[in-house]
This record gives C-alpha cells, sequence and structure tokens, in this order.
C-alpha cells in the first residue's frame, strides 16, 4: 500500500494526490464561485430592460425551469448509475487504469485486480470524485439550456449600445467565473500524465494533443451555450445598420442643403452651430453599430480559459526542462 512491490505506490501516485486533493476542493469551490455571479447576471436581463413587460413570465419560468433541474433528486440519481455503470464499470476500467502494479490494482486478463484499498477507491472514493464532475457537467447543460429558453424571447437589444454587444456584456463576462473549473480539469489531465511520465517512460510531449483535446473541450463547454445569442444579435446588427444610415442618410442631406448648398437661414454661422456636433454623433452611433459583435466571446476570454486549464500541467514542463530554463522561456513569451 505505502510502497511494497507496486510500482505505483500510494505515496507516490500523483494521479489520486492531485485528484483529490486539488480537483476535487476546486469543483466545490467552482460551484461556489459561479453560484454567486449567476444570481447577478439572471438579474441583469431585467435591469438592463432586455426582457419586454409581456415575455415577464415566460423568462421567470426559465428561470423556475432551471432551478427545478438544478434541485432534482432524479437527475442526481441518474448521474450516480452513469458512474457506476459507464464512469467505473468502462471507462476508468479499459481507458484510464495504468498497465502496471498499482497500490489498488493489478492488471489482469478480466481487468484490473483490485487490492483492498483499491475496493474503497474504486467504488467510494473515484465515483464520489466522477459524480461532482458529471454534475458539473449536468449544470452546465442547465446554463445552456436557460440561455436557449432566454433567446426564445425576442430580446430588447439596442444595436447603439457602447459595449458592441447590444448590451449582453455582462454574459460574456460571466465566463470568467468559469476559470476554477478550467484550473480542476487542467489539474486533473496533469495528474493523469504525471504517472505516465513517471512511470512508464512517457513524455509530455507525447501527449500534445490529449492536451489541445482538454483545451478545445473546456472551451467548447463554456462558451460555446454563448452561441445562442448570435442569431438575434445579427438580426440586431442588421435592423440597426439599416435604421441608422437611413437616419444618417436623411440628417446629411439636410446638412448637405443647409450649410453647403445655401440653405442656412441668414444670420446663422457655422461656428457655434450643434449641427456639426450632431453629425459627429451620428457618425460615432453609426460606427458603434458597424463595431457591433454577433458572438458574445471575446479573444481575451479564450486567452484566460485556455490559460487557467494550462497552468496545473507546467509543472511537467520541469520532467523536459530545468527550471531556469523554463523560466526564460516564460519570460521570453510574456516579455
Amino acid at each position: 500500500f505505502w510502497g511494497g512491490q507496486a510500482a505505483v505506490p500510494f505515496l507516490k501516485d500523483a494521479e489520486v494526490h492531485v485528484r483529490f486533493l486539488v480537483a476535487l476542493p476546486l469543483l466545490i469551490l467552482a460551484e461556489l464561485v459561479v453560484h454567486q455571479r449567476m444570481r447577478p447576471l439572471v438579474q441583469q436581463f431585467l435591469e438592463r430592460n432586455l426582457i419586454p413587460l409581456t415575455d415577464l413570465p415566460r423568462f421567470e419560468a426559465a428561470i423556475a425551469s432551471a432551478v427545478r433541474l438544478r434541485n432534482s433528486v432524479a437527475a442526481e440519481l441518474v448521474l450516480i448509475g452513469l458512474v457506476y455503470g459507464f464512469g467505473i464499470g468502462v471507462v476508468w476500467r479499459y481507458f484510464l487504469t495504468l498497465d502496471a502494479t498499482t497500490w489498488y490494482a493489478t492488471p489482469g486478463a478480466s481487468g484490473p485486480e483490485l487490492s483492498l484499498a483499491g475496493f474503497w477507491y474504486w467504488y467510494v472514493s473515484l465515483p464520489l470524485f466522477q459524480f461532482l464532475l458529471l454534475r458539473w457537467y449536468f449544470r452546465l447543460f442547465i446554463w445552456a439550456r436557460f440561455l436557449w429558453q432566454v433567446t426564445r424571447i425576442e430580446l430588447s437589444l439596442i444595436p447603439t449600445h457602447p459595449d458592441r454587444l447590444g448590451g449582453l456584456s455582462f454574459v460574456s463576462g460571466q465566463v470568467y467565473a468559469f476559470a476554477v473549473l478550467a484550473v480542476a480539469h487542467g489539474a486533473l489531465l496533469a495528474g493523469n500524465l504525471a504517472n505516465r511520465i513517471f512511470f512508464t517512460g512517457a513524455t509530455l510531449t507525447q501527449y500534445k494533443a490529449e492536451i489541445a483535446i482538454m483545451v478545445i473541450f473546456l472551451l467548447c463547454l463554456i462558451l460555446a451555450p454563448l452561441l445562442v445569442f448570435a442569431p438575434q444579435l445579427s438580426r440586431a446588427k442588421r435592423t440597426g445598420l439599416r435604421e441608422y444610415g437611413t437616419l444618417a442618410e436623411r440628417y446629411v442631406r439636410e446638412f448637405d442643403t443647409k450649410w453647403l448648398r445655401g440653405g442656412a437661414p441668414t444670420g446663422e454661422t457655422l461656428i457655434g452651430s450643434a449641427d456639426i456636433q450632431s453629425l459627429a454623433d451620428l457618425g460615432n452611433s453609426f460606427s458603434v453599430v458597424q463595431d457591433m459583435r454577433i458572438v458574445p466571446v471575446t479573444r481575451d476570454a479564450l486567452l484566460r480559459l485556455a490559460g487557467a486549464a494550462l497552468v496545473p500541467l507546467l509543472p511537467l514542463a520541469l520532467t523536459m526542462m530545468s527550471l531556469e530554463e523554463l523560466l526564460k522561456k516564460l519570460m521570453g513569451v510574456l516579455f
């Protein structure tokens, strides 16, 4: 158990320690962080008058539906069934266990043969962790479903809103709350790769594809739900360009007639006239509409979430180079 004849003794099993001492607390912490951020987000739809009064019952129904799903005992029982039936019985048994003797199991013809400690790990500790992880995926599904239900309502988007998202920038800003979840996933992968590097002779570069897949998976998991706003944002932008284009056309023609074709009243001078400022303001408003984004996902969000997922993997770089070399490379990238 502590050392013995096992190729991977308990004290040296990096994956287990990272899973339960790092990733598990992070999953729990992420729940607190996201919960604190999501309640004000939902309120923002109302405070910004994005929901028409006639559609308030539909919006409140979407909130109630999300809360019911979050508190559903039946859903959690299904998750437990998935953990024991698929997570432990298939994925872990055939795809994630090391092909070496460990403190919890030894390789066998029909699958891993568990030790006494392995039974507790396999049927209690590991299922608990997988349940929390699956519950997170389920809550992300609830979040995506809620956003989709909100987009079934015709939102009152303003094309000239300075956030270039019709007033929806608060939604894209909430993705940062999921950074803790991204770190937990990165730690989980780092622990798994650490065991393979330390005990099977693998190198970090062998797992570039796995690392890339993990980052892409997380970005899609967290950011993809925001894409449901794209149709309404695109429609609002087209409408704004048409309406403000028509308004600008009318104004500049009147401005041209008045100040360039001799239509100004006798005695009225251009200097001090508010017409120039109005023309500039109209131009700025039209530029805002032109710059309006149709996807509420920013480059900054992509980089921060990807960085959060990759941070736990940095210590593994020390298996390929010294700390001094690693710091030099990081300084070169940053500066």
